[in-house]
């Protein structure tokens, strides 16, 4: 639940003096189970877990290919190999397939969800990264890092239908289903760019001040507020879609990377690069609270929650020599 509080006001920024500086908190976490993952003890990227169907699908990036774990029986069941230097993963259940950029490629994969089998190759610009999907339009947006742009795709066809333009390094981009609004972080200008999903035209772009290098991003759709991971400055920005206003800059871990919101228990997860795992909670007036932040294993960079069990899904690159996926659940004790 949201926490309760005495603050009314959330133009409030806070600015720290990096978290080199910040102090360390104990994670509220306890860890379930190491599952061992196949391929080489390399490079592991985004993931997207598929909660109605148990499944959990994993970039190894190093091994360019995309790696499926049943999350129910806690084991891999499949490798889809082929993805050269596999980036975003993105699941998405109602159409029965998942979506792979392919930044070695640049293109992305679409696979089938029950066959595990690629069944098109769709180009895009260059160095594919995040993905996202419009279920309202059902439209496929890739975020295409040095290309500058996002390439939109008609999910039913296969086909690219548009590039929304953006000038400037193309972080992730999120879907907020409430407004029918696609947001990408954009690096290098350190703004968040709004795109209409209806007529894929950029209808704002917003100031992240405070924020260096923004790139990964999430969305609590219910509360219309963003927030974007900075990897240059080892900052936290919180957006308020609704108000188009900053709310607050947080510190976490040193070269954040991916984001993920449990929605069951309004908490956002910060994972970096340097291994730092940093926790916040959502409070009643908006703004974050940092309930944990200490390192948790080497290049912890990507992680997904299941707001219906809490657990939280880390993959890592290289324990004892091999891969394997960390499952952590929240730890009320702590």
């Amino acid at each position: 639940m949201r926490k309760e509080h005495l603050l009314t006001s959330v133009a409030v920024i806070f600015l720290g003096v990096g978290s080199s500086c910040a102090q360390k908190v104990k994670l509220p976490l306890r860890s379930v189970v190491d599952i061992p993952l196949t391929g080489r003890a390399s490079r592991l990227d985004y993931q997207s877990l598929d909660v109605q169907n148990g499944r959990l699908y994993i970039a190894h990036l190093g091994d360019s290919m995309m790696t499926v774990v049943d999350t129910r029986e806690q084991k891999v069941v499949g490798d889809v190999k082929n993805l050269k230097n596999v980036h975003g993963v993105l699941a998405v259940p109602e159409l029965g397939r998942v979506y792979a950029s392919a930044t070695g490629s640049n293109e992305l994969a679409v696979i089938d969800a029950k066959t595990l089998q690629i069944v098109a190759r769709i180009p895009t610009g260059n160095y594919p990264d995040g993905i996202a999907f419009a279920s309202a339009e059902k439209k496929i947006y890739v975020s295409n890092k040095i290309g500058h742009s996002d390439t939109v795709i008609d999910a039913t066809t296969n086909k690219v239908i548009g590039t929304v333009a953006l000038n400037v390094e193309a972080g992730n981009s999120q879907y907020d289903a409430d407004s029918d609004r696609i947001y990408v972080a954009l690096g290098g200008v350190d703004q968040l760019a709004e795109i209409d999903a209806k007529t894929d035209n950029v209808v704002g772009r917003y100031e992240l001040t405070g924020c260096k290098g923004a790139h990964g991003l999430s969305i609590d759709g219910e509360h219309g507020l963003a927030f974007a991971a900075c990897e240059d400055n080892a900052r936290l920005a919180e957006f308020n879609l609704k108000t188009k206003k900053l709310v607050a800059v947080y510190d976490v871990g040193k070269d954040p990377d991916v984001l993920a919101f449990d929605k069951g228990m309004w908490r956002l997860y910060v994972s970096a690069e340097s291994g730092t795992l940093t926790i916040l909670d959502e409070k009643n007036d908006g703004t974050l609270e940092t309930i944990g932040r200490d390192f948790f294993a080497a290049k912890a960079h990507t992680i997904a929650v299941d707001s219906a069990t809490h657990r939280v899904y880390l993959p890592l690159e290289n324990i004892d020599g091999k891969p394997v996926l960390r499952i952590a659940e929240a730890d009320p004790s702590k």
